[in-house]
């Protein structure tokens, strides 16, 4: 499915604003602007401010109040992490973040336990032909034992 497009971090930022208050969450966030400030960059030089093209890179990390624990950090690169639980999800495309909280807030999202290989999987499907998945690396919290989906064995 193809998600509105956010071409920067503020609209991806107000977008999560937005969810939060239909959720009524409380949410927290920090801006990191510039080179200097961002976490990921490896194009610009020490102490340089823009881009090698004269942009101002922003990252932004978004924390929201409630169960589950859920943050956002947005980077200048179209992409997002977005941690459930404590559970990464990396490279979420900056566009499908809505979708992704949608799923996670809507009761989409849930705990798939497995035998073989051993161990829990947090699934969050988004509308269209599009699911995350990701290995539960720590025990299962409250919230996700509320979603499990499948008995293990």
């Amino acid at each position: 499915m193809t998600h509105p497009h956010l071409p920067t971090t503020e609209s991806v930022v107000a977008a999560i604003r937005a969810i939060a208050d239909e959720q009524r969450l409380e949410v927290e966030v920090t801006d990191d602007i510039g080179a200097d400030r961002t976490s990921r960059r490896t194009s610009s030089g020490v102490f340089a401010v823009v881009d090698p093209d004269g942009s101002l890179p922003h990252e932004a990390y978004v924390e929201l109040g409630g169960s589950p624990s859920v943050t956002v950090r947005v980077y200048p690169e179209d992409d997002a992490q977005v941690t459930v639980d404590g559970v990464q999800f990396d490279d979420v495309p900056r566009d499908a973040v809505p979708a992704f909280l949608r799923s996670v807030y809507g009761g989409l999202a849930h705990v798939k336990g497995r035998f073989f290989p051993p161990g829990w999987w947090l699934v969050v499907p988004l509308p269209g032909d599009e699911t995350y998945k990701e290995l539960v690396l720590v025990g299962l919290t409250p919230w996700m034992s509320a979603r499990v989906r499948s008995k293990r064995g």
